[in-house]
């Protein structure tokens, strides 16, 4: 028992250490992006349920740090600033999916070519969900009811924007991404990371490779773990990173980085109120097929050009853990300590 415990402390702490710097990098990014880029700035361009809106809102979701329960609301409330049931569905599918924190942890934990294809394939996915939903009948939906799908959300709670100065957007952004976002993300994050711990030391080598003969096997298991999860895309990329080293195929991993933040009970709860039940089946029959078939793609591609995934990972997981790392590490626990702290203290926009 002292052995598992030690061991598990030791491979926990080796897959923070690596995804600790990129984390970090990742939500600057998003401090950023949410300087530059306004909630009313968003809404503007996502109205009516033309190719171009459901495009843009497909592209304006993907570097967008939301997860699958913070996106509801913003999504929610984009219907309600007029964007169309297409675009704010495909807003709603490619937001989770995605990230510029979770790219980041992509490159650190996986390989690069599933840092290009992640984005891409939310992208797809997202676009052809718009696409079909805006073809759709309206149904009547209940977007009087209140957003409380999952808690209170920047976008839903946020009051008028004032005219600021581009170091205060900057400034605040980065409050909001070391904050509100790291509060709402890092319990998760640790979660996914504690997973993969586990993953690592249970699961023997190759596991995924013995069980499964056909690589159709795997992407259909991955389906299934990954559409009942509340799983946001950071803290499901060690997961997925701990399932490679097992064995399983790198197509698997995307079925389930795909499918796990962007499907779960509160999601699909949400779809059917605001969407419609039409809607719902279109969101995800969409997010199922996009996933399995380009899962498969992927592991066609990696078939055709020789590459093997897991050297990638296991040279990363290989290198001896850096002083960085480990500074990057408690430097990132003690911002996740500070958001949950900061939180407690202070009454959320939402409790009245």
């Amino acid at each position: 028992m002292t052995n598992f415990v030690t061991r598990l402390i030791q491979e926990t702490w080796h897959i923070f250490t690596d995804a600790a710097p990129y984390v970090i990098f990742g939500f600057l990014a998003a401090g950023l992006i949410k300087a530059l880029l306004p909630d009313e700035a968003v809404a503007k361009h996502l109205g009516g349920g033309s190719l171009a809106a459901v495009v843009k809102a497909s592209l304006l979701g993907i570097p967008l740090p939301l997860c699958s329960c913070g996106v509801i609301p913003a999504a929610i409330g984009l219907r309600r600033q007029g964007a169309g049931r297409g675009p704010s569905a495909a807003f709603l599918v490619s937001t989770p999916e995605s990230g510029v924190d979770s790219i980041a942890i992509t490159w650190a934990l996986l390989d690069p070519v599933m840092t290009v294809v992640r984005p891409v394939a939310a992208f797809i996915t997202g676009t052809l969900t718009g696409i079909l939903i805006s073809l759709l009948p309206e149904e009547k939906t209940e977007l009087d009811v209140e957003q409380t799908a999952c808690g209170c959300s920047d976008a839903g709670c946020a009051s008028e924007s004032i005219q600021q100065s581009l170091m205060s957007r900057v400034a605040d952004g980065t409050r909001y991404a070391f904050g509100e976002l790291l509060k709402d993300i890092g319990g998760w994050l640790l979660l996914g990371v504690l997973i993969a711990g586990v993953v690592a030391t249970l699961v023997p080598d190759g596991f995924f490779a013995m069980l499964f003969d056909y690589q159709a096997a795997s992407l259909v298991l991955m389906l299934l773990v990954g559409i009942p999860l509340y799983m946001c895309a950071s803290a499901s990329t060690p997961i997925a990173a701990a399932l490679v080293l097992k064995g399983l195929s790198p197509g698997a991993a995307l079925v389930f980085l795909l499918a796990g933040p962007a499907t779960n009970a509160a999601t699909l709860t949400v779809v059917a109120r605001f969407w419609g039940r039409k809607a719902t089946l279109v969101y995800l029959s969409v997010i199922d097929c996009c996933s399995l078939l380009l899962g498969w793609l992927v592991n066609e591609f990696y078939a055709w050009a020789g590459l093997d995934i897991t050297r990638w990972v296991s040279t990363s997981e290989a290198h001896a853990v850096s002083v960085w790392g480990n500074l990057a590490a408690l430097v990132l626990l003690g911002l996740i300590g500070r958001a949950f702290w900061v939180s407690r203290k202070t009454a959320g926009c939402c409790d009245g």
